[in-house]
């Protein structure tokens, strides 16, 4: 069976797997593991026909003539995102590293797209964000924040604000509660949303620095993405267990901190006792002159 599935592109070798193997424990452990292998962010679900709403939901997207990439930096855990317009070749950056600047303008001048807006979705503490030296290297490049994260950017983004780029835009929904200027960014059909800090795969950003707040943050959640459609695809800013991409349905239900009562979500928080990021002292001062600083 192996040698014939191989043969086929990563989808079918899924669905054969999914069809195959199903029926028994050991087997779906085996078609889980191969799904991870082979379509990574696909989820491992038991109806195969189920599984095109998750296909390469780690690399393209859902929606027509958008454009998708999901890239990574090893030492923070930070995933960036590059959207595109394929007909204008209109492109946005989310939560660009500085360290692989080089990286994402190779792939933006390989695909010959223009980008137009590099978005930070708060003012991270562990990485310090390309977008300065970036705006030195791209003609009319603007940089974006929240207007209350206290950072410096060309754009100062608050509620119900749209990052356009060809016929596709971004909506701004405040997510405060990690750090006041904390952001979430949802696509225009709500299929796909760009959760930062917020709402990571089965967990949430940290509340113990940076104006923290549990309370606010588990408000956040639920006011302004668990109110998104159960199908819409979670983008975080980090994940530290190679999880690409998550559900709204599936964190509404699964998420162990988030899942809980306020009173026990805030609980949970207030007793993780986790340390203090190592490169704080340096990221956030440089973040804080987001887009502008010199590097």
């Amino acid at each position: 069976m192996c040698s014939v599935i191989s043969r086929v592109n990563p989808v079918q070798r899924y669905l054969a797997l999914t069809l195959r193997l199903r029926a028994t424990t050991e087997g779906s452990s085996y078609a889980a593991a191969e799904i991870r292998r082979f379509c990574p962010g696909l989820s491992a679900v038991t109806d195969p026909l189920k599984a095109t709403s998750r296909s390469y939901c780690s690399r393209m997207a859902l929606t027509e003539g958008l454009l998708f990439r999901q890239l990574f930096e090893s030492e923070s855990s930070t995933y960036t995102y590059l959207l595109a317009d394929t007909e204008t070749k209109e492109a946005v950056l989310i939560d660009p590293v500085l360290e692989t600047i080089d990286r994402d303008l190779k792939l933006i001048h390989e695909l010959g797209l223009n980008l137009k807006v590099a978005v930070n979705t708060h003012c991270h503490a562990d990485h310090i964000t390309s977008t300065g030296l970036m705006k030195k290297r791209l003609v009319r490049l603007k940089s974006a924040i929240s207007k209350y994260s206290g950072a410096s950017a060309d754009m100062l983004l608050s509620e119900g604000d749209k990052i356009s780029f060809g016929k596709h835009y971004l909506t701004v929904r405040d997510t405060p509660g990690h750090t006041d200027g904390c952001m979430s960014l949802v696509s225009g059909d709500q299929s796909m949303a760009f959760t930062g800090d917020a709402l990571l795969i089965r967990g949430c950003g940290r509340t113990d620095f940076q104006q923290g707040c549990a309370k606010k943050l588990y408000e956040s959640v639920h006011q302004k993405i668990f109110t998104l459609p159960d199908q819409c695809l979670v983008y975080p800013a980090h994940d530290y267990l190679g999880q690409t991409a998550s559900t709204v349905g599936e964190e509404r239900r699964f998420n162990p901190r988030l899942s809980k009562s306020a009173d026990e979500f805030v609980n949970i928080m207030n007793n993780l006792n986790l340390p203090k990021p190592r490169k704080i002292d340096v990221s956030v001062p440089a973040n804080l002159v987001c887009g502008v600083q010199e590097v």
